[in-house]
């Protein structure tokens, strides 16, 4: 987990530095729920001008807006995984760079990845998160599992797509996926932390640009672990 690429992820993201691409990835998502919303409020209110019985009873319809409004909130909750999902993908390599100078300047720089392949990964991210928090959601209803539901399938998710996001700028994506996998303990809690971060209302808006700082730390310390223990390998076997 890494209590203190906790708080260096967090320190970085609200510093002066960083406050240019946090103020774009502020924008691009709460763009995108708007948009959501709209959609959402949109949609609710062509479904209730269907219904003539609303019409005919409007304490009906009072109750029927109160439903729908506190259904649409919850709605938005959970869409908020895949929203940062999208906007981690857009602003990727700018973070990961700022990260990365910041906390290690010795090392190697990552390979920025191009404008389209991290739009695809953002794409592939958001869909992928939007079907487990369609499930989480539907799970909503079901005591006892409702939350276990919603932090355990974005804590698998989170953490495993933000690592590889993190990770392939060192590495292929296969290589990247066997490393998340050979740390697939550590990477889960992770993926938990950034899990328990996106449940804080108005903090979750910061999302995309914690997960994407936070999983440098991680990977940069996984690696350097790996190292080690490689480094220790090949002394025991000569």
């Amino acid at each position: 987990m890494y209590p203190d690429a906790i708080l260096k992820a967090w320190r970085q993201i609200v510093s002066p530095p960083f406050r240019r691409i946090l103020w774009r990835s502020l924008a691009l998502t709460l763009a995108l729920i708007v948009l959501v919303w709209l959609a959402l409020t949109r949609g609710v209110a062509l479904l209730m001008d269907r219904y003539a019985l609303l019409v005919d009873y409007p304490l009906i319809d009072s109750f029927a807006l109160v439903f729908a409004g506190i259904g649409i909130f919850i709605a938005l909750a959970f869409l908020i995984p895949p929203i940062s999902a999208l906007v981690a993908g857009y602003f990727l390599d700018d973070a990961a760079e700022m990260v990365e100078g910041a906390h290690y300047p010795a090392d190697p720089p990552g390979r920025p990845l191009s404008f389209g392949r991290s739009i695809l990964y953002g794409l592939r991210f958001a869909g992928l998160s939007l079907m487990v928090n369609a499930i989480a959601l539907v799970l909503l209803f079901v005591p006892g599992i409702n939350l276990v539901a919603f932090f355990g399938a974005n804590a698998y998710l989170l953490g495993r797509e933000y690592f590889e996001l993190a990770a392939g700028r060192f590495h292929p994506m296969p290589q990247a996926a066997a490393m998340r996998h050979r740390n697939r303990g550590t990477v889960l809690l992770a993926g938990l932390v950034i899990a328990g971060f996106v449940a804080i209302p108005v903090i979750n808006l910061m999302t995309p640009l914690f997960g994407v700082a936070y999983m440098v730390h991680v990977h940069k310390k996984l690696a350097a672990r790996e190292a080690r223990a490689m480094a220790t390998a090949t002394v025991r076997g000569g």
